[in-house]
């Protein structure tokens, strides 16, 4: 993998194995401090409670590397889950039809919004936002009311569990977003195309004269994500058996914010989808700790969430000026 943004490799480990160290310093806080704390389920509930979240954080990833962002994601969440309960609840769809269809869907959003950036040089911030405001839009447009989904299938999918030996389990959709987890990890350090990506995170002008497809590959990285959006809000059905158009409020800005802490550059070039996994669990194992405090309000974990994001910035900046 190549060195960028003056990164040294040394010093480009540092932010992973900060959040590693802090996610390990948590785990055994919640511990000591709380005996339910140490069962193994409990961790493994991070991923299942997490799990849609961990989906729409791969695909951030990889728009991050690029030097990209994508607020449109939580709408985008929020249209599948939407458009899920119309298919099963109002147009009696299979869920064999409906999961393509929603994929399509998120896929297409994406390839919009990364035609935008490309073709008509709009800055991801406004391409997106307008994918936003549309996505939403359309959710409004579909229902204003959320649906309890009772469709049979849906309902044997989100009870199922997948045991581990003991009394540990996990769900579905964990095994879903494990395999997008390791998918996202195989393309992005062994294909050409994640090494595309990482370039143009780089240097977009010098991956361009080095003859890298940067357009095609910019375009494709925004249909992943809007793939990924779409994926999570299956996933988000699963868990919450259920479609809101008020779903996924806030949610693009957790997913920055769990890629910034697992150690992606947000300027881009430099991260790991297994970063992203331990931002995720560092965001969910700091709820939980204040789920077992009991004395503390819900609000902390954006208190927490901003300091976090202030001292992984301060970190990246620090790395980068001395590796220069």
């Amino acid at each position: 993998m190549t060195t960028l943004k003056g990164y040294r490799p040394r010093q480009r480990h540092l932010p992973i194995l900060a959040t590693m160290a802090m996610l390990i310093g948590a785990y055994v806080f919640g511990a000591v401090s709380y005996e339910a704390f140490g069962s193994g389920q409990v961790v493994l509930d991070l991923f299942i409670n997490n799990a849609f979240l961990l989906v729409v954080a791969v695909g951030m990833t990889f728009v991050i590397l690029t030097g990209g962002i994508d607020l449109s994601v939580g709408s985008v969440v929020a249209l599948s889950t939407v458009v899920c309960g119309d298919l099963l609840q109002n147009q009696g769809w299979p869920v064999a039809a409906v999961v393509p269809a929603v994929l399509v869907l998120g896929a297409a959003l994406g390839s919009g919004m990364g035609v935008l950036i490309h073709v008509f040089e709009i800055q991801p911030f406004i391409a997106t936002l307008i994918g936003m405001f549309f996505a939403r839009g359309l959710c409004y447009t579909i229902s204003t009311q959320a649906y309890s989904i009772d469709d049979p299938a849906i309902a044997a999918l989100a009870q199922t569990q997948i045991p581990l030996g003991g009394e540990l389990h996990v769900s579905i959709g964990v095994v879903v977003a494990l395999v997008v987890v390791a998918v996202g990890a195989y393309v992005l350090y062994g294909t050409r195309f994640g090494r595309t990506v990482y370039a143009i995170g780089g240097n977009a002008k010098s991956a361009s004269l080095m003859g890298l497809a940067v357009g095609r590959v910019k375009i494709a990285v925004y249909t992943l994500s809007g793939f990924c959006s779409a994926l999570g809000g299956l996933l988000l059905v699963l868990y919450k058996s259920s479609g809101d158009p008020l779903n996924g409020i806030g949610l693009e800005l957790t997913a920055i914010a769990a890629v910034v802490i697992g150690g992606t550059l947000l300027t881009g070039g430099s991260g790991y989808v297994l970063g992203t996994v331990l931002g995720i669990m560092v965001l969910g194992i700091i709820q939980t700790l204040i789920t077992f405090d009991g004395t503390l309000n819900s609000w902390w974990t954006s208190i927490i969430t901003g300091a976090l994001l202030f001292v992984f910035i301060a970190l990246q900046r620090l790395v980068v000026r001395r590796g220069s």
